[in-house]
């Protein structure tokens, strides 16, 4: 059955827009009184939405009788948002001054949530992951990658992993997994990192595949994790067995964006220390720069360089890092309008990085844009011009949300 949705003050669809580099704002395609049509949850046309009535008489007409900007539904593609407990103590002593090396070497940062998420039972992973899923649904974030790395074990990290499977299809919101065993050496493990990363390449990440529960593999490579060398390693096994690759780097040290070049992994994340030279590796390749601005504004740090890599070529992503420790705000919008005042980032951009550009960081093709053929997730700001959605700086949400065609119902 076709549907036709409208009309629409402004209805951006980011089609035809370039993947890489900079973007223009007068590169933005606005149709006035714009109309979506779709069908079984896919995007037929768009246009004006007279015209689409006049053409398609046979449609369902849900009509907006407010002024409304549409948009497509934003896609976060890298959160931690499978985990249990809080990490406030973290937070507490990090604005009193002590850094994210000093307060993980006494006891908090990663492992404290590792200890917490590890005394979680399975259902109670997939209520916490569902509640947080569903309050991103309702802010228009419509798919959202999801990370293990809490659990650091072969037993916890499955449970994780199962927990992310079992809460996609408890959510109207597509969760994306990745296996992110090789986060930090657990303090428990009897051997070093690299007899670590062994074991979870022997004994987890053949599981994880023959479950169907991921086909990414993430490693978090810095001083208190990972080094280059043994990254590589890691990173060449798991591709060997059929996993995409997409690589924590350059947060607080460069190395890691040198490693994701090599492997051709999907995505660099973080990149909050890279430099010139880093950015040199990454405009001319396939790898999507993955900015985290959260991540910045909880630990109190600079931004990642996101001006100079759209300016060098690279293309863009941009992520809310929802975590318990560096980012737990989890407001993928107000981090982004927010570093796009810093750095300097156009409207054009922002959506670009929030949206299609994102969706290349998850191999997704069917997202990101409204155009035929793509699946109907939208969103519906109540004003009248987009320009109003950064300018409020995160305070804007949208009033409507659909996921494939289909309006989601408010929290209540």
């Amino acid at each position: 059955m076709k549907k036709l949705t409208g009309p629409f003050s402004q209805l951006l669809s980011l089609a035809d827009m370039p993947l890489k580099g900079a973007i223009k704002d007068d590169q933005l395609k606005v149709i006035t009184d714009g109309g979506i049509l779709t069908a079984d949850g896919i995007i037929i046309a768009t246009g004006h939405f007279e015209t689409l009535r006049s053409q398609h008489p046979d449609a369902v007409v849900e009509e907006i009788k407010e002024d409304y900007v549409l948009l497509p539904g934003f896609v976060d593609c890298h959160t931690h948002i499978c985990f249990a407990g809080s990490r406030a103590k973290d937070y507490n002593l990090r604005i009193q001054g002590k850094s994210y090396m000093e307060i993980a070497k006494a006891g908090g940062g990663i492992w404290d949530s590792v200890t917490q998420t590890r005394a979680a039972d399975e259902p109670a992973l997939v209520a916490s992951l569902v509640k947080r899923a569903e309050r991103h649904l309702s802010e228009g974030v419509t798919t959202i990658e999801v990370k293990s790395g809490y659990g650091l074990s072969v037993t916890e990290e499955l449970k994780q992993l199962r927990a992310i499977k079992q809460a996609d299809g408890l959510t109207k919101a597509d969760l994306i997994s990745t296996c992110l065993a090789a986060h930090l050496l657990p303090r428990d493990f009897n051997g070093d990192t690299e007899a670590y990363l062994n074991y979870i390449l022997q004994e987890l990440l053949p599981i994880v595949k023959k479950e169907g529960l991921s086909n990414r593999a993430d490693i978090f490579i810095e001083e208190n994790a990972f080094g280059t060398a043994a990254a590589l390693k890691y990173l060449t096994a798991a591709k060997a067995m059929g996993f995409e690759l997409t690589v924590h780097a350059d947060q607080f040290s460069t190395g890691g964006l040198g490693v994701a070049i090599a492997m051709g992994a999907v995505s660099a994340d973080h990149l909050e220390a890279s430099g010139d030279r880093e950015i040199e590796l990454i405009k001319d390749t396939d790898t999507i720069a993955v900015v985290l601005p959260g991540a910045s504004l909880g630990l109190g740090m600079p931004y990642a360089p996101a001006r100079k890599l759209l300016d060098a070529g690279a293309c863009l992503a941009i992520a809310s890092d929802w975590n318990p420790g560096s980012a737990p705000m989890g407001d993928l919008l107000l981090q982004a309008a927010l570093m796009s005042a810093a750095e300097k980032l156009g409207t054009a951009e922002v959506f670009a990085g929030l949206t299609y550009r994102a969706t290349y960081a998850l191999s997704l093709s069917d997202r990101g844009q409204l155009k035929a053929g793509m699946l109907a997730d939208m969103q519906a700001y109540p004003c009248s011009d987009y320009r109003e959605i950064l300018y409020h700086q995160g305070k804007l949400k949208p009033a409507k949300v659909w996921k494939s065609g289909t309006l989601i119902p408010p929290i209540t």
